[in-house]
């Protein structure tokens, strides 16, 4: 690509106009001779696509000037950000020339080469720019705008190369600009990775997109009029615009829905933004426009959503509701003030003196999350842990549930009453029995909605289960629910998932390739089988009952009907042997009485037990019983 010196030269001076509004004359300084400075250390270096490589730090310094707002270090740092990974120079010349501040944000993006890594090569980069949060943010800053200009331009690389930045870009940069509040970069970035990953759909996707522009332009032309008209007859300021949703986000919600796209609600929006009125606060700003609307169109019931009063974790703010089209297609409205249209833009780095998010509390809470993981005895090698810990305390969107007192509780969407559970007290969380939402009665793995109201129950003899990961999202929940679990004793058997063996049965084993030995009972088809190929790998088991294992099994029994049958035979279960009841289902037909119990037991002793403490109860004919 032919790209002169004068061309390179003017893309630099649209950086520095950017620059000139808001920095001193030693600071523009400073940034011309970063530029000058990687314009010579780059001086011979091409990118992919043919152009000169110093076009690259000079676009993530346009990003970081003026999409981002940043500071001259940090501009300075954008333009020198691949100057010692790329080129002979050191981080101490950078320090030399450009002081200590400039020379830390140029060591954090630089990515570090060792011999070998603590987890992989991607997760200790990933690592390494999060510690940085530690000292300040703006290296992450820079790091995504490093990123957001690498996808604008992933064209040119190979494509299982652009499927390896398009996955990091999803899984870690995309949901962090989500957390910072840079709602624009991040849906760029979203959108980019699915291009790249997916580039058949995304093709589809944003067809049909454009189709459905040109087939409903009239129609919505004619209800934004009408809402103008509305407006502008009241005195409103304010401008409008249409977003229609990006392909990725209308391919989640397709995902999640299991609609196709014509079917999917809320592909588009209108946004209204209106001027700040010192007179006029903006919620009541919001409720005005609200209530002008629904005097005139139809409010969709339940269709509100307030984040002025509730802003989500990353500062968003907006008035969100739903009306009927004169064409009978509810219409998403999203209302904002522009200075909260400004801080979806800008996230945390805008300050309108009103600041509803503290950034310094997110991220203290960031630093002692990031000291956790680090200190984790259980922290594995490969970095899932890692990775998963951060991801679930500070990657997604969030919802907030109240107390029965109304207090207000932050937890990540998706999350569980088990994560509510958590989030009140960690005992609350190891024994939480069962869940009461809006007042009724729920399991604790129920997912909660934002605005629920939400109160545990707890008791001793609860502790975590094996699904409860399933069902947890937040960082507080899933460390304590595995450190149980990893603690927890655990079988030192593999159990044949054919005849599910207990404790007391005969048994046999067989050892595999891989030195498990797996338990079979001898009567057990599946070991028969293994007998006569491979009767080498057998060998002798000393299968006995741990005290906090247990086991689901299940007994059938017959019995002529009577009155208090069925508390008789709960009664020599639960009472008696202090079994836990885990279902039961109990048919009726001409006075004779067939019931199906499962329930957990410690070994076959236990199971014996049961069968002859219930065969003894009156009017009991029969009881067989299947062990799971």
């Amino acid at each position: 690509m032919n790209i002169t010196d004068e061309e390179i030269r003017r893309r630099a001076n649209e950086v520095f106009s950017a620059m000139e509004k808001r920095s001193t004359l030693e600071e523009m300084q400073m940034i011309h001779r970063a530029f000058d400075f990687a314009c010579e250390a780059h001086r011979d270096q091409r990118r992919k696509t043919g152009e000169p490589y110093i076009i690259h730090p000079i676009a993530v310094a346009m990003i970081a000037a003026s999409e981002l707002q940043l500071g001259a270090a940090p501009v300075c740092a954008a333009f020198l950000h691949d100057v010692v990974e790329d080129t002979p120079c050191t981080n101490e010349k950078i320090r030399d020339m450009f002081g200590d501040d400039v020379a830390f944000l140029v060591r954090v993006v630089t990515k570090q080469k060792k011999r070998s890594y603590d987890m992989s090569k991607q997760l200790d980069n990933f690592k390494q720019m999060l510690d940085s949060m530690h000292n300040d943010i703006r290296a992450i800053l820079i790091k995504l705008a490093d990123r957001l200009h690498n996808m604008r331009t992933l064209d040119s690389m190979r494509p299982d190369k652009q499927m390896k930045i398009a996955g990091e870009t999803d899984y870690f940069y995309a949901p962090l600009a989500n957390r910072l509040g840079f709602y624009t970069i991040k849906v760029e970035l979203e959108n980019l990775s699915f291009r790249f990953r997916c580039p058949d759909v995304y093709q589809y996707i944003t067809e049909l997109v454009e189709k459905e522009k040109e087939r409903e332009n009239a129609h919505l032309q004619a209800f934004e009029s009408r809402i103008d008209s509305i407006l502008r007859s009241e005195g409103i300021q304010f401008y409008r615009e249409v977003e229609y949703k990006q392909p990725y986000n209308i391919w989640r919600k397709m995902q999640t829905t299991g609609q196709d796209f014509e079917h999917l609600e809320g592909r588009h929006f209108t946004r209204i933004v209106f001027p700040e009125d010192m007179y006029l606060s903006r919620k009541n700003m919001c409720l005005k426009i609200y209530s002008l609307l629904t005097d005139q169109f139809k409010e969709r019931p339940n269709s509100i959503v307030n984040y002025v009063d509730q802003p989500k974790q990353n500062g968003y703010q907006a008035f969100h509701l739903q009306v009927l089209s004169d064409y009978g297609v509810w219409e998403e409205i999203h209302i904002q003030s522009e200075k909260m249209r400004t801080k979806s833009k800008l996230g945390y780095l805008f300050d309108s003196g009103q600041r509803e998010i503290d950034i310094n509390k997110w991220l203290d809470d960031f630093r002692k999350v990031m000291k956790d993981v680090a200190d984790h005895p259980e922290q594995n090698k490969d970095g899932t842990y890692f990775m998963q810990s951060v991801k679930a305390s500070f990657y997604n969107d969030d919802i907030q549930v109240y107390t029965p007192e109304g207090k207000a509780v932050l937890l990540p969407k998706s999350s569980s009453a088990i994560d509510f559970a958590f989030d009140i007290h960690t005992e609350v969380g190891m024994h939480a029995k069962y869940a009461k939402i809006n007042g009724h009665l729920a399991s604790i793995k129920t997912k909660l909605k934002r605005g629920d109201s939400v109160e545990i129950g707890t008791a001793p003899e609860v502790w975590p289960g094996e699904d409860w990961p399933q069902y947890a999202k937040s960082y507080k929940a899933l460390k304590h629910i595995h450190l149980y679990l990893d603690r927890k004793p655990r079988p030192q058997y593999l159990r044949c998932p054919h005849c599910n063996p207990i404790p007391g049965e005969e048994v046999v084993g067989f050892q595999g390739d891989n030195g498990c030995i797996t338990v079979h009972r001898r009567d057990c088809a599946e070991a028969i089988g293994l007998a006569s190929r491979y009767g080498d790998s057998i060998v002798a088991v000393d299968y006995q009952s741990q005290p906090e294992v247990v086991y689901p099994a299940t007994v059938t029994l017959k019995a002529v009907d009577r009155q208090h049958l069925l508390s008789d035979i709960i009664d020599s279960i639960s009472n008696k042997l202090h079994l836990s009841i885990n279902d039961l289902h109990t048919v009726t037909e001409d006075e004779i009485v067939t019931t199906t119990i499962n329930f957990f037991i410690h070994d076959y002793m236990e199971l014996r037990t049961v069968v002859s403490s219930i065969l003894s109860i009156p009017d009991v004919d029969e009881v067989s019983y299947l062990n799971k």
